[in-house]
């Protein structure tokens, strides 16, 4: 668990992704060393994207399902903490669509019913590449439960 502070109220989604770089990327050495960029944490709806590099891939060249589901997974605790605050993940169901071939995944989360004891979220991940339509590769839910934080 992060030793962050309560988060303060934020008043737009410029000041939220700063206190997601602050405390959610720096405060998270995987996050961190893998290099997740959040763009978007506001009123029940996030993005982040990463570069892939080699050491993120699987055996046939594309980005690892772990890498995959590490996008997912924060895409939907991201959604769930502009909404309710401090998350932990309860548990999230993934489904890889197809393979991760790109030079960066995006996901993007949803937020689909918040509640006081936990927050249901979606996401969607896609792997891109310059020049060329994005891929679906996979769809999660997760259940997102608040800290008390």
């Amino acid at each position: 668990m992060s030793d962050s502070p309560a988060r303060p109220r934020l008043a737009n989604n410029d000041e939220a992704v700063a206190y997601m770089k602050k405390f959610a990327v720096q405060g998270s050495g995987f996050s961190r060393h893998l290099g997740v960029e959040p763009i978007r944490c506001w009123e029940g709806e996030s993005e982040l994207v990463l570069e892939v590099r080699d050491d993120m891939t699987q055996h046939h060249g594309f980005a690892h399902g772990a890498i995959v589901g590490l996008m997912a997974d924060n895409a939907c605790a991201w959604a769930g903490a502009s909404v309710i605050g401090d998350v932990v993940t309860g548990g999230y169901t993934i489904n890889f669509l197809n393979p991760a071939i790109g030079s960066h995944l995006r996901a993007k989360g949803q937020v689909v019913k918040a509640g006081k004891r936990q927050v249901i979220v979606r996401a969607d991940v896609w792997a891109e590449s310059e020049g060329k339509e994005p891929t679906h590769v996979a769809t999660a839910q997760a259940t997102i439960i608040p800290t008390g934080r």
